[in-house]
């Protein structure tokens, strides 16, 4: 249903945006390839992205975001992509396993990253004052909180494009 494009296939306006992609990461994703249908999007992904990236959450904990996301709009796309991000952080091996679950993480303050997360989403983002405080007694900020929403943001688009374009790994 949805074209793999490339740089020659793409709308005009997709292809600078994919070739700078292709020349970073050495081939053009088959995600981005579908994505590029509507540059809008794809550009929309990989600024908000970028700009999560860039957030006082530190890597492994913006992977936590990324990966309730995943699990939780069953995008394998994005399972597979942040699986392997996250072996590659050295993050521990009972924490990317228990990422692809339902238990509870190992690790207390990322446990209660992904519950504030799930409680974001459950809540359209109205959480109450329990569950902040029980986010901010666990490290966490009230800027990582209003990250959180910028990283569900960002990973709406690519978990929802994903599974609509049925991108392959």
């Amino acid at each position: 249903m949805f074209t793999d494009h490339t740089t020659d296939t793409a709308p005009p306006a997709a292809r600078k945006t994919m070739t700078a992609i292709e020349t970073r990461v050495g081939r053009l994703p088959p995600a981005v390839a579908r994505m590029a249908e509507s540059p809008e999007l794809l550009d929309g992904f990989l600024r908000s992205s970028g700009l999560f990236d860039a957030s006082t959450l530190d890597p492994v904990a913006r992977e936590v975001v990324v990966m309730t996301m995943a699990t939780r709009n069953p995008c394998h796309v994005c399972v597979a992509v942040h699986t392997a991000k996250l072996r590659a952080l050295d993050a521990d091996e009972d924490l990317v396993v228990a990422l692809t679950g339902s238990g509870p993480l190992p690790d207390e303050r990322l446990d209660a990253l992904r519950t504030f997360t799930l409680e974001v989403l459950r809540t359209g983002g109205e959480v109450d004052d329990d569950t902040l405080t029980a986010f901010l007694r666990n490290g966490h900020t009230r800027r990582n909180a209003l990250e959180v929403v910028l990283g569900i943001g960002a990973y709406t688009m690519s978990t929802l494009a994903n599974r609509m374009t049925r991108a392959p790994l």
